[in-house]
């Protein structure tokens, strides 16, 4: 919902105060940042002829920042005409192509101008927008531990979806912040700048939030936000995000509100977010309007293809869809699917669930989606719900139910001994699982009586089987994989299978010596190795676990 675009990922430094000759009024329009103000100021100083040194530099960047590229890169590209132009002024006019979207030209200038930290902050950008791995390791070796290297590396995290590298990052700058805020509370002067440093290191805060965003802990997101509209209640990006946080929450018609009174305050000087306000409302009011609103923005938000695209596939267009996306570098089909369905689902899925709470196509769509990405317990739930027995038997709906049935399941999980209640037979007392994996995963016995229930002679059984057998084994869930491979060895003899059934019967010993598995379950390991008794390396581990047994008075 955001636009990364917008939010400076390189910003232009201003040009130093001791090499410029600026009036006072126009230092007043600067640190209010009025930039409309300072760029009227510097136009009729342009027209009566009295302009400074460096005002084309300081007009071109009072554009930049308000958002006006095409006007800055005007400006800057007037100053490289000259004989006489500055190295640094092509890193500028770089910055400002890099907005436009245009990162081969952008690439192309920055490297005309002098090398600086902000011309590698600039590069590595690039390279991550160009896709050129190679060369993003290169320039990412050259950064430095100063503040501007750190979050622009920050930015990259986030822009590649690692936001928890990112929140790293924002979270220790934070905290060095506070030494800085000590040492100038400490000192006599320098109060602006100290008050300019905290509004920047305050709006980090922003930068977290909109993390968290992304990782859908809303609450926290919430939280993180509350501590920079505490000082700065009129942000425009950071009231943008609460309203986000609000319609993912489902309060849709707070977030409307919220956005539409965003809409009426905007000034001039925050006419950057005009588009991404415009945007946002047009998927809150679940798209009505979108090809008026998001057409003008397809060059501008990324997310204004995806949800124009969205809209045309809901009303049946398929040809203005396939339109849309002609023009797209391809990506495996797996990861578009995934997010348009996460695109279309997840960004309102508190609000439309209640829609199709009848309909099974819905209902295994969603649970895919949620299982692809580790939500194994809501991916259950959806998959519960399917009430077509065609579904309910067809192998992609139990294969994917059996992943679901291996996902993470803290909630069952006893607070004292860590077994998982749900996986404790009630009438053997057998405990399926052990209880250290159980944590990682408590409804394994779920998923194998899922298997029993089953044809075993289905094609779909046997893939079924073999994904039990696997994925249990890889999770350290060995009891279950040992019986698995068992069945599995004995439908189609095969070396593959039988040596996965011998490694997961050491497995269930190894835990059993270590007093995460029932002594009950060697029984059954002990079975399943006699069955291929003649096997040397098999007669060794019997012989092993029989003396284990017979030492701790074990009856097996």
């Amino acid at each position: 919902m955001i636009l990364s675009r917008v939010k400076p990922a390189v910003e232009c430094p201003p040009v130093s105060k001791k090499t410029v000759e600026i009036s006072e009024v126009l230092e007043d329009y600067l640190s209010q940042r009025d930039y409309v103000g300072a760029i009227t100021l510097l136009e009729f100083q342009r027209s009566l002829g009295q302009t400074g040194e460096d005002a084309d530099l300081w007009l071109a960047y009072c554009a930049f920042h308000l958002g006006d590229y095409s006007r800055a890169l005007k400006e800057y590209k007037a100053m490289t005409e000259k004989p006489d132009c500055k190295a640094d002024v092509w890193v500028y006019l770089a910055c400002t192509l890099f907005f436009l979207g245009l990162y081969k030209e952008a690439q192309q200038a920055a490297l005309k101008g002098s090398k600086c930290e902000l011309q590698n902050r600039l590069l590595l950008h690039l390279a991550h927008k160009l896709n050129d791995e190679q060369k993003v390791l290169e320039l990412h070796r050259d950064l430095q531990d100063v503040i501007e290297d750190q979050l622009s590396l920050a930015s990259i995290h986030y822009m590649r979806a690692h936001y928890s590298d990112a929140i790293a990052i924002y979270k220790r700058v934070l905290c060095e912040s506070r030494s800085w805020g000590t040492r100038d509370h400490q000192s006599e002067s320098g109060d602006e700048e100290s008050d300019y440093q905290h509004r920047q290191v305050l709006a980090l805060h922003v930068y977290v939030a909109l993390c968290y965003f992304k990782l859908d802990y809303y609450d926290v997101s919430q939280q993180v936000l509350d501590i920079y509209l505490h000082s700065f209640p009129d942000s425009i990006s950071a009231l943008n995000l609460k309203a986000c946080i609000s319609f993912s929450l489902g309060l849709g018609g707070t977030a409307e509100v919220e956005l539409k009174h965003l809409m009426d305050v905007c000034s001039s000087s925050t006419m950057f977010a005009r588009e991404l306000i415009k945007h946002n409302l047009v998927v809150f009011q679940d798209c009505r309007g979108a090809v008026q609103e998001l057409t003008p923005l397809l060059h501008v938000i990324p997310e204004a293809r995806l949800n124009l695209v969205i809209f045309y596939l809901r009303h049946g267009e398929l040809q203005e869809a396939f339109n849309l996306l002609r023009d797209l570098e391809a990506i495996p089909p797996q990861v578009f699917l995934l997010s348009l369905v996460q695109g279309s689902i997840r960004m309102n899925i508190h609000q439309r669930t209640s829609y199709f709470i009848n309909d099974d196509t819905f209902h295994f769509n969603y649970a895919q989606a949620r299982a692809a990405v580790g939500d194994y317990r809501e991916a259950e739930e959806s998959f519960l719900q399917i009430q077509t027995e065609e579904m309910k038997t067809d192998g992609v709906f139990l294969n994917w139910l059996a992943r679901c049935l291996f996902g993470l399941c803290l909630a069952c999980a006893c607070p004292v001994s860590g077994l998982c209640l749900a996986c404790v037979c009630p009438v053997s007392g057998h405990v399926w699982p052990s209880p250290l994996t159980v944590i990682m995963n408590g409804k394994v016995c779920k998923a194998w009586e899922l298997y029993l229930t089953l044809d075993p002679l289905v094609e779909d059984t046997f893939r079924l089987l073999e994904l039990i057998a696997n994925d249990c084994y890889k999770m350290g869930h060995f009891y279950i994989s040992a019986m698995a491979f068992g069945v599995l060895e004995q439908l189609y003899p095969n070396p593959a299978y039988f040596a996965g059934k011998i490694g997961a019967c050491v497995g269930v010993f190894q835990l059993v010596l270590a007093r995460r598995e029932s002594r009950q379950a060697l029984r059954k390991v002990l079975s399943l190795l006699l069955e291929n008794s003649r096997h040397k390396d098999v007669d060794k581990i019997i012989s092993v676990v029989t003396k284990w047994a017979n030492d701790h008075r074990i009856a097996l």
